[in-house]
């Protein structure tokens, strides 16, 4: 992203993907359209939401085709642009990881979400972007979580929080985690930080009625 236009055409993809992803809507993640934008790095939000969306849908071999077109545009902006190259690489490797996952290979899914997250970490912050479309290691939490390895779930959403704090579903999932590995101090911990960082959530979200029902007990 080297000027104002493109700037502004990354901002049309990556939000209505990060409001699907962010809300677990994997359907309508699924559904995103490209639209008119065919820049490699404008259209990349695009695919990785539409190819996460298939895969947590259940629908893994609707993901492929996205997946390829990561992979493409991930080889048209190698020889142009080594860090959205490079970005792109960790979008491609978190969509295969899901597509593993969905297909149940789950050591799989989760060696390969795991690489995902150090290459992520491994690099700089870009000055334009808020942050990564979704934090890979928070996935890599996610899985594990689903995977009932809660104490290995909570020390990823917990490491998560160190770089990206105040996020939502990983302060959310480390509390989950923390419940439901018998980590009863820290469930408390993280679901109290939960009530903080949703002070003005809308009311009847699920995930801050349970912090609130946890606390209550």
């Amino acid at each position: 992203m080297d000027s104002a236009g493109s700037d502004f055409a990354w901002a049309l993809t990556v939000m209505p993907a990060r409001f699907a992803l962010e809300r677990g809507a994997w359907e309508e993640a699924a559904a995103l359209t490209p639209g008119q934008q065919t820049a490699p790095l404008v259209v990349v939000n695009t695919h990785f939401a539409r190819a996460v969306g298939a895969a947590r849908a259940g629908r893994s071999d609707a993901a492929v085709a996205d997946i390829d077109a990561l992979k493409a545009a991930a080889a048209a902006l190698r020889g142009s642009d080594a860090y959205w190259a490079e970005q792109t690489e960790i979008l491609r490797l978190a969509a295969e990881a899901w597509n593993a996952f969905a297909r149940s290979q789950h050591d799989l899914a989760v060696t390969t979400m795991r690489e995902a997250a150090e290459r992520e970490e491994r690099t700089d912050k870009h000055p334009v972007p808020p942050g990564p479309l979704l934090p890979a290691r928070e996935q890599l939490g996610e899985m594990l979580l689903m995977m009932a390895r809660y104490a290995e779930a909570q020390r990823e959403y917990e490491a998560v929080q160190k770089t990206e704090p105040g996020r939502f579903r990983a302060t959310y999932g480390a509390a989950r985690a923390a419940e439901l590995g018998g980590d009863g101090v820290g469930a408390q911990r993280h679901y109290s930080h939960l009530l903080e960082v949703a002070a003005r959530a809308q009311p009847g979200l699920a995930e801050v009625e349970h912090a609130r029902a946890f606390l209550s007990r």
